[in-house]
């Protein structure tokens, strides 16, 4: 597996930009929480260590990843954010109940990335196991929460620059 060879945690901190004056909202599943609390709060030391303020910062539990989808799109509609991190645990199981799931919470958030102007960011871990999970969440594989974080802040730059068309096109 591609995953076991990186650590989801490991980044140049030089290379992220500032999340000073930003708003960020982190909607977290409570189901598997033992597993989407570690990745909430390495959503939220990452984005204090790069310059988010704790009262910029605020969380907001659903029931399942299901309902990911609904709150990431009415925290969209709420223009009180620049970027929003959706948190979930989607465990395989033994029944499709994991494939109708973590599709419809992908899709769901691609449609809004798609069509709204704020970045809902895809900090969903679909492992196979729990124990796949925890590596994941804090484990030898690092913490996909702070990799979450760490595309919101990025992805608040790049649409920043596309806004102010400070980007270089590259020429043939």
């Amino acid at each position: 597996m591609v995953s076991d060879l990186k650590n989801l945690s490991a980044y140049n901190p030089d290379e992220i930009p500032s999340a000073k004056g930003y708003r960020f909202a982190i909607v977290c599943s409570d189901w598997n929480n033992e597993i989407t609390n570690p990745l909430s709060v390495g959503c939220i030391k990452t984005l204090e260590k790069h310059g988010a303020k704790s009262s910029n910062i605020k969380v907001f539990h659903v029931p399942g990843s299901f309902e990911l989808t609904f709150a990431c799109n009415e925290l969209v509609k709420s223009k009180n954010f620049d970027a929003i991190i959706a948190v979930g645990c989607i465990i395989e199981g033994e029944t499709r109940h994991f494939e109708f799931i973590a599709s419809a919470v992908a899709n769901g958030i691609t449609q809004l990335n798609a069509l709204r102007s704020v970045p809902v960011i895809f900090g969903v871990l679909t492992p196979a196991n729990q124990q796949q999970a925890i590596e994941r969440a804090g484990g030898k594989f690092g913490n996909k929460g702070i990799e979450a974080a760490i595309t919101a802040i990025k992805m608040i730059a790049l649409k920043g620059s596309i806004r102010k068309k400070k980007f270089k096109i590259l020429e043939n």
